[in-house]
């Protein structure tokens, strides 16, 4: 379990606009009301720097807003010229970066993702989840689909999402293989009519 640590009111307004920029990579299949929600952020060290528009938290760092909860050892965030960002969270050797959000369409939803490394660009909406990577949905605690590989990406803008077999993106044949699998649906049980 991780230590929540308070981040210092000095950098909340940096920090909160890391989570608002960050939040649109899961819009897709996120819970609509996640977006009405306060965020709040937690890290050991947070290091804003203005001449290159960049801020860089590390240390246990934990992202909240409603549903959604990410954590990463690191997480950094530049400002490109075109005023959009770009984000990069890192995990270490022992502990993944992680992702948990409720989805909208029923009471008991959920997507979960882990990786070494997260990408996301705010311009194309475009996450990418890198080296040994993995996106499941549940239901409740019932994995209903998951993917595995090295390099699994989301483009919510074309609701594209693609998996190939190396941490570069692109596919390499022979180096290895993505799995994609579905669980049968379980059917609601039909209760007996009574005469």
């Amino acid at each position: 379990m991780r230590t929540h640590y308070p981040a210092s009111p000095s950098h909340l307004r940096q920090l909160l606009l890391l989570l608002v920029c960050f939040m649109p990579m899961l819009e897709a299949s996120a819970e609509k009301a996640d977006s009405l929600k306060k965020a709040e952020f937690s890290a050991e060290y947070t290091v804003i720097d203005g001449k290159k528009n960049t801020t860089t938290l590390s240390g246990h760092v934990e992202l909240t807003r409603g549903s959604m909860i990410v954590q990463a050892d690191r997480a950094v965030f530049a400002e490109t010229s075109e005023k959009s960002r770009n984000f990069i969270l890192y995990g270490t050797a022992g502990e993944q970066v992680f992702f948990r959000q409720k989805r909208d369409g029923g009471p008991d939803l959920w997507l979960e993702g882990f990786a070494d490394r997260v990408e996301y660009d705010e311009k194309t909406e475009l996450v990418k989840f890198i080296a040994k990577a993995r996106v499941r949905y549940l239901e409740g605690k019932r994995v209903t689909q998951e993917q595995v590989g090295e390099f699994l990406s989301y483009d919510s803008l074309n609701d594209v999402f693609v998996a190939t077999n190396s941490s570069s993106g692109k596919h390499i044949p022979g180096a290895g293989r993505v799995t994609l699998t579905i669980e049968p649906k379980i059917e609601p049980k039909n209760e007996k009519k009574s005469n």
